[in-house]
């Protein structure tokens, strides 16, 4: 994709701009930004990352937008932001993130979307690490950082820039942009409750695979099964664990922080064994193995290359272990992404102390009665549950829904449950509480800093 004007990036280091951002500037394209984070001084590392690469970094206050550019933000950025309003009285072109993405995406010969309410970072380092394996040279866009591709030098490594034909990229349903994409091979990995009600989501995610020629498809998952029932068969690969499809997971084998199990697919059987943990891991493994298939890489190059994969930052990642404790930093955020990490931990004892920060109110609102019913569910006698307020950073937001509601109706149910305003003294609480045996874990997204916190953690139960 030629890039005719250099691009301004207003939330450059937002989980989904700083990706797009590095692909843009390992195409060649000249690319500056801004970031309240910045500005405050919080995660330098990262925005040292970001000049590393020959992007050009400016305080949030409007002094870095000038005519001629493209900016970019994304749906969180207000009008009222000083870079914005200096964009509209310079008259700058405007594009979402999302629309510059699926411009590239939609271009690439081979692009592949993947799709689904969780597991999408991890499946697309996934397919990005066996096409690479593989020698396809893909560029990949992902919401997380790839420790395959991560090193001291490029510690935040969420992009990969390749010459090969492959883009492959994880696919938003939370702002509706997910309609912009047109994939060759689509990954529909699950539907389930987060953003948006199940209607539009399966309004949205059945549209984005109709496109594909071929989807790769979570048999498994009912409502993605519901879905392919209205899909060509011919042009699908249906995945399931330990059920009927094109590719089967049999004979579970799970480790603390990895599991093994035989992949079946016509008449072949593979034993893989994968460096995370959990069974939602082995779907998205079949996810990926099914999307590098359409992408023309045989069964056995692809089992070989995903035994390499070494997962992602913040998912289910052990941070460290002291005093017979273990700290696991995790991006949980849904019900269910927070069940199948709950489930994961509950096949090997030991208490669980969560803290879980929500990442915004409004999410708090749609999915209140589904987390307060699966933390009642999932949560044991002696668990503990702690919730600091959600991660809030700045602009106008209804309140109607809290941590202390979801705390409040969690207690109700006989679970043990505390709210805890502010975090540091939520982190002190755990730390206070635990003892040897125990499994602490920190929860939550759109907050780089909770990795921080888990190191934090870590440190402290040290003395």
């Amino acid at each position: 994709m030629e890039h005719r004007k250099p691009y301004f990036f207003v939330g450059i280091g937002g989980s989904g701009m700083m990706p797009l951002a590095m692909i843009l500037a390992g195409q060649g394209a000249r690319v500056s930004g801004s970031d309240r984070s910045l500005d405050s001084g919080r995660l330098p590392a990262k925005f040292d990352d970001l000049a590393k690469r020959g992007v050009s970094l400016f305080p949030q206050d409007g002094s870095g937008v000038s005519g001629g550019q493209t900016v970019v933000a994304s749906a969180a950025i207000e009008a009222i932001v000083a870079d914005m309003v200096a964009a509209e009285a310079a008259g700058c072109e405007r594009m979402t993130r999302a629309e510059l993405l699926a411009g590239l995406f939609n271009a690439a010969p081979l692009s592949i979307g993947v799709a689904g309410t969780s597991g999408k970072s991890t499946v697309t380092g996934m397919i990005g690490w066996i096409l690479h394996a593989c020698g396809r040279d893909p560029t990949v866009m992902n919401g997380a950082v790839m420790k395959n591709f991560a090193s001291p030098d490029a510690p935040f490594a969420s992009a990969l820039v390749g010459a090969g034909e492959a883009f492959v990229s994880e696919v938003d349903e939370s702002d509706g942009s997910i309609a912009l994409y047109w994939p060759k091979v689509a990954v529909l990995n699950n539907v389930s409750l987060d953003h948006k009600s199940l209607a539009e989501l399966r309004d949205l995610f059945g549209a984005f695979a109709a496109k594909a020629a071929t989807i790769v498809v979570n048999v498994g998952d009912a409502e993605s099964a519901a879905l392919a029932m209205g899909l060509d068969r011919v042009r699908c690969i249906t995945f399931a664990v330990e059920g009927a499809a094109d590719l089967v997971a049999r004979n579970l084998a799970p480790e603390a922080y990895a599991i093994g199990f035989d992949l079946e697919f016509a008449g072949q059987t593979h034993r893989v064994r994968l460096g995370v943990p959990g069974r939602h891991n082995v779907a998205n493994a079949l996810a990926a193995v099914g999307a590098a298939m359409a992408a023309g890489v045989s069964l056995g190059e692809a089992v070989r290359a995903i035994h390499g994969f070494a997962g992602l930052k913040r998912r289910f990642e052990l941070v460290g272990e002291a005093g017979g404790v273990a700290v696991i930093d995790d991006f949980g955020h849904n019900p269910d992404k927070i069940a199948a990490t709950i489930d994961t931990l509950r096949a090997f004892p030991g208490r669980l102390l969560l803290l879980f920060q929500p990442h915004g109110y409004g999410p708090l609102k749609v999915m209140r009665a589904e987390l307060a019913a699966m933390f009642a569910a999932k949560l044991a006698a002696d668990d503990l549950l702690v919730m600091p307020d959600p991660v809030y950073h700045g602009g106008t937001t209804s309140r109607e829904v809290t941590s202390a509601d979801i705390v409040a109706d969690v207690a109700a149910a006989g679970r043990r449950a505390v709210h805890i305003p502010e975090r540091a003294a939520a982190s002190a609480y755990l730390v206070a509480e635990a003892r040897p045996g125990d499994r602490i874990v920190v929860m939550g997204a759109r907050d780089d800093t909770l990795s921080g916190l888990a190191a934090e953690i870590t440190k402290r139960l040290e003395h």
